[in-house]
Protein backbone atom coordinates (compact mmCIF):
# COMPACT_ATOMS: atom_id res chain seq x y z
CA UNK A 1 0.00 0.00 0.00
CA UNK A 2 1.39 3.44 -1.14
CA UNK A 3 1.63 6.14 1.69
CA UNK A 4 3.40 9.38 2.00
CA UNK A 5 4.31 11.30 5.34
CA UNK A 6 1.53 13.97 5.86
CA UNK A 7 1.36 14.20 9.67
CA UNK A 8 -1.95 16.67 9.57
CA UNK A 9 -3.27 13.85 7.77
CA UNK A 10 -1.94 10.76 9.36
CA UNK A 11 -3.63 11.84 12.86
CA UNK A 12 -7.04 11.75 10.80
CA UNK A 13 -6.83 8.53 9.49
CA UNK A 14 -4.94 7.07 12.64
CA UNK A 15 -8.33 8.28 14.61
CA UNK A 16 -10.75 6.61 11.95
CA UNK A 17 -8.83 3.32 11.62
CA UNK A 18 -9.01 2.87 15.53
CA UNK A 19 -13.19 3.32 15.15
CA UNK A 20 -13.07 7.04 15.20
CA UNK A 21 -15.93 9.20 13.52
CA UNK A 22 -14.63 10.29 10.26
CA UNK A 23 -14.86 14.52 10.91
CA UNK A 24 -17.34 16.70 8.66
CA UNK A 25 -14.13 18.56 7.62
CA UNK A 26 -12.44 16.01 5.47
CA UNK A 27 -14.79 16.37 2.44
CA UNK A 28 -12.96 19.63 2.14
CA UNK A 29 -10.20 19.80 4.14
CA UNK A 30 -8.76 22.76 2.58
CA UNK A 31 -8.54 26.25 3.49
CA UNK A 32 -11.89 28.09 3.11
CA UNK A 33 -13.33 30.61 1.20
CA UNK A 34 -15.39 33.07 3.55
CA UNK A 35 -18.01 35.58 2.01
CA UNK A 36 -17.83 37.24 5.43
CA UNK A 37 -14.14 37.48 6.66
CA UNK A 38 -14.30 40.15 9.33
CA UNK A 39 -17.03 38.41 11.16
CA UNK A 40 -16.05 37.42 14.81
CA UNK A 41 -16.75 33.36 14.48
CA UNK A 42 -14.48 30.46 14.42
CA UNK A 43 -17.27 27.89 14.26
CA UNK A 44 -16.55 24.21 12.63
CA UNK A 45 -19.77 24.72 10.80
CA UNK A 46 -18.74 28.07 9.35
CA UNK A 47 -15.23 26.61 8.45
CA UNK A 48 -17.03 23.88 6.62
CA UNK A 49 -19.21 26.10 4.97
CA UNK A 50 -16.38 28.39 3.73
CA UNK A 51 -14.02 25.13 2.90
CA UNK A 52 -17.00 23.99 0.64
CA UNK A 53 -16.96 27.50 -1.23
CA UNK A 54 -13.67 27.44 -1.81
CA UNK A 55 -14.52 24.07 -3.65
CA UNK A 56 -17.15 25.42 -5.35
CA UNK A 57 -15.02 28.41 -6.19
CA UNK A 58 -12.25 26.62 -7.94
CA UNK A 59 -14.46 24.09 -9.79
CA UNK A 60 -16.08 27.17 -11.20
CA UNK A 61 -12.84 28.95 -12.51
CA UNK A 62 -12.13 25.49 -14.13
CA UNK A 63 -15.55 25.64 -16.02
CA UNK A 64 -16.63 22.25 -15.32
CA UNK A 65 -20.49 21.48 -16.02
CA UNK A 66 -22.45 18.64 -17.07
CA UNK A 67 -21.50 15.68 -18.74
CA UNK A 68 -17.78 16.63 -18.96
CA UNK A 69 -14.64 13.87 -17.95
CA UNK A 70 -13.18 15.40 -15.07
CA UNK A 71 -10.19 14.10 -13.38
CA UNK A 72 -9.34 15.35 -9.51
CA UNK A 73 -5.66 15.39 -8.59
CA UNK A 74 -4.26 14.65 -5.39
CA UNK A 75 -8.50 14.17 -4.55
CA UNK A 76 -8.03 13.86 -0.69
CA UNK A 77 -10.80 12.11 0.47
CA UNK A 78 -13.18 12.60 -2.18
CA UNK A 79 -15.16 15.36 -1.58
CA UNK A 80 -14.99 17.36 -4.77
CA UNK A 81 -15.43 15.36 -6.66
CA UNK A 82 -18.53 13.86 -4.65
CA UNK A 83 -19.75 17.64 -4.84
CA UNK A 84 -19.69 17.41 -8.66
CA UNK A 85 -21.30 14.15 -8.88
CA UNK A 86 -24.28 16.30 -7.10
CA UNK A 87 -24.38 18.91 -9.07
CA UNK A 88 -23.28 17.50 -12.13
CA UNK A 89 -24.51 13.85 -12.63
CA UNK A 90 -24.04 13.07 -16.08
CA UNK A 91 -20.16 13.96 -15.66
CA UNK A 92 -17.51 10.92 -15.88
CA UNK A 93 -15.20 11.13 -12.83
CA UNK A 94 -11.61 10.02 -11.40
CA UNK A 95 -9.98 10.87 -8.69
CA UNK A 96 -5.82 10.03 -7.97
CA UNK A 97 -3.82 10.23 -4.56
CA UNK A 98 -0.50 9.05 -3.67
CA UNK A 99 -1.96 7.89 -0.71
CA UNK A 100 -3.51 4.62 -0.77
CA UNK A 101 -4.75 5.19 2.80
CA UNK A 102 -6.93 8.90 1.73
CA UNK A 103 -8.06 6.07 -0.90
CA UNK A 104 -9.44 3.75 0.84
CA UNK A 105 -11.33 6.17 3.08
CA UNK A 106 -12.87 8.20 0.24
CA UNK A 107 -14.64 4.82 -1.18
CA UNK A 108 -16.49 4.51 1.92
CA UNK A 109 -17.22 8.01 2.61
CA UNK A 110 -18.52 9.07 -0.91
CA UNK A 111 -20.26 7.40 -3.59
CA UNK A 112 -17.41 4.94 -4.62
CA UNK A 113 -19.81 3.73 -7.43
CA UNK A 114 -20.26 6.75 -9.53
CA UNK A 115 -16.19 7.83 -9.01
CA UNK A 116 -13.40 6.06 -10.21
CA UNK A 117 -10.49 6.39 -7.71
CA UNK A 118 -6.83 5.14 -8.28
CA UNK A 119 -3.52 5.05 -6.64
CA UNK A 120 -0.65 7.21 -9.01
CA UNK A 121 1.72 9.93 -8.85
CA UNK A 122 0.38 13.53 -9.76
CA UNK A 123 3.44 13.81 -12.12
CA UNK A 124 2.88 10.41 -13.75
CA UNK A 125 -0.78 10.69 -14.46
CA UNK A 126 -1.80 7.29 -15.82
CA UNK A 127 -4.21 8.73 -18.25
CA UNK A 128 -4.23 9.09 -21.62
CA UNK A 129 -3.80 11.93 -23.81
CA UNK A 130 -6.11 14.26 -24.60
CA UNK A 131 -9.03 12.23 -22.96
CA UNK A 132 -9.95 14.67 -20.13
CA UNK A 133 -11.87 17.89 -20.03
CA UNK A 134 -11.32 19.21 -16.55
CA UNK A 135 -8.19 18.39 -14.19
CA UNK A 136 -8.20 20.07 -10.91
CA UNK A 137 -5.87 20.07 -8.17
CA UNK A 138 -7.80 21.63 -5.20
CA UNK A 139 -4.49 22.93 -2.40
CA UNK A 140 -2.21 19.99 -2.80
CA UNK A 141 0.30 20.75 -5.71
CA UNK A 142 3.04 22.04 -3.56
CA UNK A 143 2.87 18.48 -2.07
CA UNK A 144 4.00 17.41 -5.80
CA UNK A 145 7.87 16.79 -6.48
CA UNK A 146 7.33 19.29 -9.30
CA UNK A 147 4.70 21.71 -10.18
CA UNK A 148 6.12 22.02 -13.59
CA UNK A 149 6.13 18.51 -14.70
CA UNK A 150 2.21 18.47 -12.86
CA UNK A 151 1.29 21.27 -15.69
CA UNK A 152 3.08 19.02 -18.59
CA UNK A 153 0.91 15.73 -17.62
CA UNK A 154 -2.06 18.20 -17.36
CA UNK A 155 -1.59 19.96 -20.85
CA UNK A 156 -0.90 16.11 -22.23
CA UNK A 157 -4.10 14.37 -20.43
CA UNK A 158 -6.42 17.23 -21.48
CA UNK A 159 -8.01 17.87 -24.52
CA UNK A 160 -7.46 21.52 -26.79
CA UNK A 161 -9.95 23.71 -25.30
CA UNK A 162 -9.53 21.98 -21.53
CA UNK A 163 -9.13 23.61 -18.89
CA UNK A 164 -6.59 22.89 -15.10
CA UNK A 165 -7.76 24.48 -11.92
CA UNK A 166 -6.22 24.81 -8.72
CA UNK A 167 -5.71 27.01 -5.42
CA UNK A 168 -2.06 27.05 -3.91
CA UNK A 169 -0.26 29.27 -1.52
CA UNK A 170 1.59 31.78 -3.37
CA UNK A 171 4.65 34.16 -2.18
CA UNK A 172 4.21 37.76 -2.55
CA UNK A 173 7.23 39.47 -4.78
CA UNK A 174 10.33 40.12 -2.47
CA UNK A 175 8.35 38.29 0.88
CA UNK A 176 10.99 35.09 -0.19
CA UNK A 177 13.38 35.47 2.74
CA UNK A 178 10.47 36.86 5.29
CA UNK A 179 8.45 33.55 4.33
CA UNK A 180 11.07 30.80 4.37
CA UNK A 181 12.33 32.17 8.06
CA UNK A 182 9.18 31.76 9.09
CA UNK A 183 8.29 28.40 7.35
CA UNK A 184 11.29 27.56 9.09
CA UNK A 185 10.63 28.50 11.92
CA UNK A 186 6.87 27.15 12.14
CA UNK A 187 8.32 24.15 11.33
CA UNK A 188 5.79 23.64 8.45
CA UNK A 189 7.74 21.15 6.52
CA UNK A 190 7.58 18.44 9.54
CA UNK A 191 3.55 18.70 10.46
CA UNK A 192 2.34 19.70 7.21
CA UNK A 193 4.70 17.07 4.92
CA UNK A 194 6.80 17.53 2.44
CA UNK A 195 6.46 20.85 0.30
CA UNK A 196 8.04 22.40 -2.76
CA UNK A 197 9.25 25.55 -2.37
CA UNK A 198 6.87 28.57 -2.18
CA UNK A 199 5.90 29.87 -5.94
CA UNK A 200 4.58 33.11 -7.14
CA UNK A 201 1.95 34.17 -9.35
CA UNK A 202 4.13 35.38 -12.27
CA UNK A 203 5.80 32.42 -11.65
CA UNK A 204 2.85 30.25 -12.56
CA UNK A 205 1.78 32.23 -15.12
CA UNK A 206 5.30 32.46 -17.09
CA UNK A 207 4.73 27.98 -16.23
CA UNK A 208 1.38 27.83 -17.64
CA UNK A 209 2.34 29.78 -20.65
CA UNK A 210 5.77 27.32 -21.42
CA UNK A 211 3.47 24.16 -21.72
CA UNK A 212 0.84 25.62 -23.86
CA UNK A 213 -1.72 26.99 -21.18
CA UNK A 214 -3.61 30.52 -21.19
CA UNK A 215 -4.31 31.72 -17.82
CA UNK A 216 -8.16 31.94 -17.58
CA UNK A 217 -8.05 33.20 -13.49
CA UNK A 218 -5.25 34.37 -11.04
CA UNK A 219 -7.31 35.63 -8.32
CA UNK A 220 -5.78 36.39 -4.83
CA UNK A 221 -8.44 35.52 -2.23
CA UNK A 222 -6.13 35.67 0.88
CA UNK A 223 -8.42 38.02 2.70
CA UNK A 224 -11.56 35.69 2.29
CA UNK A 225 -8.94 32.77 3.74
CA UNK A 226 -7.85 34.51 7.03
CA UNK A 227 -11.23 33.02 9.02
CA UNK A 228 -8.86 29.62 8.58
CA UNK A 229 -6.76 30.03 10.58
CA UNK A 230 -8.46 30.31 14.06
CA UNK A 231 -10.74 27.92 12.58
CA UNK A 232 -8.21 25.50 12.32
CA UNK A 233 -6.22 26.37 15.56
CA UNK A 234 -9.12 25.82 17.54
CA UNK A 235 -9.86 21.84 15.99
CA UNK A 236 -6.04 21.29 16.25
CA UNK A 237 -6.22 22.40 19.83
CA UNK A 238 -9.38 20.25 20.30
CA UNK A 239 -7.59 17.57 18.70
CA UNK A 240 -4.64 17.75 21.13
CA UNK A 241 -2.25 18.36 17.84
CA UNK A 242 -0.28 20.86 19.36
CA UNK A 243 2.24 20.82 16.09
CA UNK A 244 -0.62 21.86 13.80
CA UNK A 245 -1.94 24.64 16.57
CA UNK A 246 1.74 26.01 16.12
CA UNK A 247 2.16 25.93 12.45
CA UNK A 248 -1.41 27.55 12.36
CA UNK A 249 0.14 30.48 14.02
CA UNK A 250 2.90 30.90 12.51
CA UNK A 251 1.20 30.64 8.86
CA UNK A 252 -1.00 33.47 9.90
CA UNK A 253 1.41 35.61 10.32
CA UNK A 254 2.83 35.63 7.19
CA UNK A 255 -0.46 35.90 5.74
CA UNK A 256 -1.53 38.56 7.48
CA UNK A 257 1.78 40.34 6.84
CA UNK A 258 1.03 39.85 3.95
CA UNK A 259 4.07 37.62 2.16
CA UNK A 260 2.24 34.34 2.16
CA UNK A 261 -0.94 34.83 -0.60
CA UNK A 262 -3.72 32.02 -1.46
CA UNK A 263 -4.64 32.23 -5.36
CA UNK A 264 -7.40 30.27 -7.21
CA UNK A 265 -6.17 29.70 -10.37
CA UNK A 266 -7.46 28.21 -13.69
CA UNK A 267 -5.93 27.74 -17.18
CA UNK A 268 -7.13 26.40 -20.46
CA UNK A 269 -5.11 24.22 -23.22
CA UNK A 270 -4.64 25.97 -26.13
CA UNK A 271 -5.08 24.54 -29.49
CA UNK A 272 -2.30 22.93 -30.85
CA UNK A 273 -0.34 23.16 -27.24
Amino acid sequence: MTSVDLPYIDAEIERMDDGGVPPAYLRHFHWGLFADPDLADDSTERYLAAAEAMTERVITAGEVADGRRVLDVGCGFGGTLDLIRARHPASALAGINIDERQLRWARRLVNGDAISFTTADGCKLPIADASVDHVLAVECVFHFPSRKQFFREAARVLRPGGTLALSDFLLRPGAVAQVAATLQSAGLGDWYGKSASPFSSAGYQRMARGVGFEVLVDEDVTARTLPTYPAMRRIYQESGDAAGASTIDGVEQLARAGGWEYHVLAFRKQAGG
